[in-house]
C-alpha cells in the first residue's frame, strides 16, 4: 500500500514587487517517489500547475538559500526562521512564492514520520520502479540504435 502526506499551504504568489495575492498550494507527498515532493497550485482561468523537486531542497531551503535549475528555495532572513521563497523557472516564465516556515517544517516533519530521511533507499517498490524504468530506458536506446544503424 501506497502511503502518501498532504498538506494545503497558503502562499503568496509573488507577481511583482507590488502586486501580490494568497492562494491554497497543495504539498504531497508520496512514499512511492520517496525523494520528491510535489507543489500543485491553481490560478483563477488556469489549469493546476504541478512540479516535483527533491525533498531535500525543501528541507535546507527553509534555512539557507539552495537549489540550481529550476527550483530555488530560500528564507527571507538568515537571522531567524521566517518565511520561505520558492522560485519556480521555465525558460524566462517564473513564479515567485511565499510561505511560512512554520507549515513546510510540519509538513517535512509528517513526510520523515512516513519515510525518515536517508532511508528513501530501503524502499523496496521504490528500487524496483528504478529497476523497471531503467530497463525499459535501455531497452528503448538499444532499440533505437538497432533502428539507426
Amino acid at each position: 500500500m501506497r502511503e502518501s502526506v498532504q498538506a494545503e499551504v497558503m502562499m503568496s504568489f509573488l507577481v511583482s514587487e507590488e502586486l501580490s495575492f494568497r492562494i491554497p498550494v497543495e504539498l504531497r507527498y508520496d512514499a512511492g517517489d520517496p525523494y520528491a515532493v510535489r507543489l500543485t497550485f491553481h490560478l483563477p482561468g488556469d489549469a493546476p500547475v504541478s512540479w516535483a523537486f527533491g525533498r531535500e531542497l525543501l528541507l535546507d531551503g527553509i534555512n539557507k538559500p539552495c537549489g540550481e535549475g529550476d527550483v530555488h528555495v530560500a528564507p527571507t532572513s538568515a537571522e531567524e526562521l521566517s518565511d520561505v521563497h520558492i522560485r519556480l523557472q521555465v525558460g524566462s516564465d517564473r513564479a515567485l512564492f511565499r510561505a511560512g516556515a512554520a507549515p513546510l517544517v510540519a509538513f517535512l516533519d509528517r513526510t520523515d514520520r512516513l519515510v525518515p530521511l536517508g532511508q528513501e533507499r530501503s524502499l523496496g517498490d521504490f528500487e524496483l520502479s528504478l529497476d523497471e524504468a531503467l530497463d525499459r530506458i535501455l531497452g528503448e536506446s538499444r532499440q533505437n540504435e538497432q533502428n539507426a544503424g
